[in-house]
């Protein structure tokens, strides 16, 4: 959910299940409501490091947690898929430094013996080249403004990923990473934009009571 529409969503919750209690949750809040539906609000990655742990003072201040979401914040963006790579940093909802690069590599082969072994190896040398192609790239963009960064946003392949973070270089941006991990397409400028969206919005978990008198939590 875009947090301009937090407020209004809460607003709406209670109105539909009635008055809720509120307690602190790691990255977020966990709102359970008269009717006994329960809704777990994660913070964006850069807002959730800021809030205060479960338990402690300021854990369970709603309107705290809907101020710290909605602030604007400085992100990196890696999103990376086989060959693709996309690379970005957002202020806000707006991307303001952005490159898209993509490198061949081929697909898997149904082929045999030595021609299956042959192939194998090309492509993990095709996927090594991308990866390394990937790591220069967010070397050029990310590392720079690492300490302007709340946070480093991932998404697309994991494996591709963490290729890509390993790099040495890219230590001061790995340490930054997110654990949030988005789900995207193939590289491209406009699935880095639709990232942004993803990146900052807060996620919402509602579970609905259970007509036979379940704990909705599930346990």
């Amino acid at each position: 959910m875009d947090p301009p529409r937090l407020s209004r969503w809460l607003a709406g919750f209670a109105q539909r299940h009635g008055r809720y209690d509120v307690a602190g949750m790691t990255g977020g809040i966990r709102l359970r409501a008269a009717d006994g539906s329960v809704a777990e609000c994660l913070a964006p990655p850069g807002a959730a490091e800021c809030l205060a742990p479960p338990g402690a003072a300021g854990a369970t201040d709603v309107d705290g947690f809907v101020a710290s979401a909605a602030e604007p914040r400085r992100l990196g963006l890696l999103l990376a898929r086989r060959g693709g790579v996309a690379v970005g940093i957002a202020a806000g909802d707006a991307l303001e430094v952005s490159k898209v690069d993509s490198r061949y590599v081929q697909g898997r082969t149904a082929a045999g013996g030595w021609s299956q072994q042959r192939f194998a190896r090309r492509r993990e040398n095709q996927a090594r080249a991308a990866a390394t192609d990937a790591a220069d790239l967010a070397v050029r963009l990310l590392l720079p403004a690492v300490d302007r960064l709340a946070a480093v946003v991932t998404g697309g392949d994991r494996r591709t990923v963490d290729t890509i973070l390993a790099d040495a270089r890219l230590a001061p941006v790995a340490a930054l990473r997110a654990q949030r991990f988005l789900t995207v397409g193939e590289p491209r400028l406009a699935v880095l934009e639709g990232a942004v969206r993803q990146a900052r919005a807060v996620r919402i978990r509602l579970v609905e009571p259970d007509p036979a008198g379940m704990d909705p939590a599930g346990t």
